[in-house]
């Protein structure tokens, strides 16, 4: 490298050094005063979303409800101090929210599928059509509740599954909400000849005993019909949804037992073949 190269590359570097000092000469005081307003808005964007997340906990609205109002509160306020600090710096705002607004356009259309499930997902926080912890079915899914998020819903069962219902299929179908329980459906036949008072006096005493059934919940049982086989017994009770199947096995195990032990007849259906030499 030559000397003139050299110097010419000194010359730049002292160009750029009296541009920046120039620029923090002039500037420093905007700068300081841009930046010390956005700290103290970042720290009262903190102390308004925590108070609005106690006020919600202390009148006990749900917890999902409670995060997003609170974190919406925080991010407003972070963009209204962003917004007053670039003024402060001289930046004109106006160029770049008709910038953001082309772009959030543009990608509105490109995340329709994913924005409609924010959508749905502000529905079912505001709405609150479930909490956490409740058995919903829906479509013909079922499980507890685990978490609700913006984009969506999880659920579990008795496995240990974790189930991803995205909420716009959630938002507008028909939706069953059994709260913490679940419904156990049984029937069962008994012979003509038996007695069906007493049979249903046992099967209350199998489901009196268990101590799973919710007694809250009246248990139903009843004749539910007549067929060529027997009298149709049908009983219905609720049980805790995550013990769901293991509350189901046990009690239809107790009350076999105790339909043997009190000698009711429990009929199969017969075919008679007629062979005609």
């Amino acid at each position: 490298m030559n000397e003139n190269g050299l110097e010419q590359e000194l010359a730049q570097l002292q160009n750029v050094y009296n541009l920046l000092t120039e620029f923090l000469v002039k500037y420093s005081f905007q700068l300081v005063g841009a930046l010390l307003i956005f700290l103290l808005g970042l720290w009262v964007a903190n102390k308004i979303s925590n108070l609005v997340a106690k006020q919600f906990e202390k009148h006990e609205i749900d917890i999902t409800l409670s995060n997003f109002v609170s974190n919406l509160v925080r991010i407003l306020i972070i963009v209204m101090v962003g917004v007053i600090a670039l003024g402060k710096l001289g930046i004109s705002i106006t160029p770049m929210v008709a910038a953001i607004g082309a772009a959030s356009l543009g990608a509105g259309l490109a995340l329709q599928g994913m924005l409609s499930n924010y959508a749905a997902g502000v529905t079912i926080i505001v709405t609150r059509p479930f909490v956490v912890g409740n058995t919903i079915e829906i479509q013909g899914v079922s499980g507890v509740v685990k978490s609700i998020h913006l984009g969506l819903t999880l659920l579990t069962n008795e496995e240990g599954e974790v189930i991803s219902i995205p909420n716009k299929h959630i938002v507008g179908e028909i939706l069953h909400n059994s709260f913490s329980d679940k419904l156990v459906e049984i029937r069962f036949n008994i012979s003509y000849a038996s007695d069906a008072n007493q049979v249903l006096a046992i099967a209350q005493q199998v489901l009196d005993a268990n101590e799973e059934v919710n007694q809250e919940r009246a248990p139903q049982i009843g004749i539910n019909g007549f067929n060529s086989i027997g009298l149709e017994i049908g009983l219905r009770y609720w049980v805790p949804t995550n013990r769901y199947y293991q509350n189901k096995y046990q009690v239809n195990l107790e009350l076999i037992n105790a339909l043997r032990q009190a000698g009711i007849e429990i009929p199969c259906p017969v075919r008679e073949i007629h062979i005609e030499r």
